[in-house]
């Protein structure tokens, strides 16, 4: 017989998915439908409007999340993952240069302590860092950008591990958004489950790899 925690936890993982599908077919259906409606009013630039949107979005602080399911309304799961990691990679590419340019003398600075250690390991494993950084949910996602910039990280490892790490997570939103547009309950369900799953691999990947190293652990 399962312990009541097991219960708990069960009960608590259902009663997320049914909070999620409600707050899918509710807010995000009001506020994307706005933004996929405008997108899409351009024809056939539209494609080329959300990607360039998606690129100055860091400079905007537009949250990523509404744009990535406006995405998936506007395109479908498929097109609207490949536009959004386009422009998701632009933007990352974007505040890392333009961190790593006004801050050039923070970047070349002789780090100490902790500091020192995490830009020995950017130097020295960048590429794993951030496909790490990336695919686990431990730093927002354009301050692991500006961040990358200031440190000596080399630009190829930072922009192929992006365009890697970002791919599951920005599907699994592509995926939600282009669910709403079938009004069917069981594709939107089927779309959040693939969400919580590509959500909760990272969260406990993150967990695992904290205890090994303090690095990667949240301040």
């Amino acid at each position: 017989m399962k312990k009541p925690s097991n219960w708990l936890k069960w009960g608590g993982i259902i009663l997320v998915v049914i909070g999620l599908i409600w707050f899918s077919r509710t807010y995000l259906d009001f506020r994307v439908n706005d933004i996929r409606d405008w997108i899409l009013s351009f024809g056939v630039l539209a494609p080329i409007v959300y990607i360039v949107i998606y690129t100055i979005r860091p400079l905007i602080f537009f949250p990523a999340s509404v744009l990535s399911i406006a995405g998936g309304l506007a395109f479908g799961s498929l097109f609207g993952t490949f536009y959004t990691v386009l422009g998701a990679t632009s933007g990352a590419v974007l505040s890392f240069v333009v961190a790593r340019t006004l801050g050039k003398s923070i970047a070349n600075k002789d780090w100490q302590g902790k500091g020192r250690k995490l830009q020995e390991q950017l130097e020295k494993n960048g590429f794993f860092y951030v496909l790490f950084f990336r695919f686990v949910p431990l730093f927002n996602f354009d301050l692991i950008s500006y961040s990358a910039g200031l440190s000596k990280v080399k630009f190829s490892s930072f922009l192929f591990g992006t365009l890697i790490g970002i791919i599951p997570g920005t599907f699994a939103y592509n995926f939600l958004g282009s669910s709403l547009v079938s009004g069917d309950p069981l594709v939107i369900a089927s779309a959040v489950i693939v969400f919580l799953i590509l959500s909760v691999i990272p969260i406990l990947i993150r967990n695992k790899y904290a205890k090994k190293d303090p690095t990667l652990q949240k301040k």
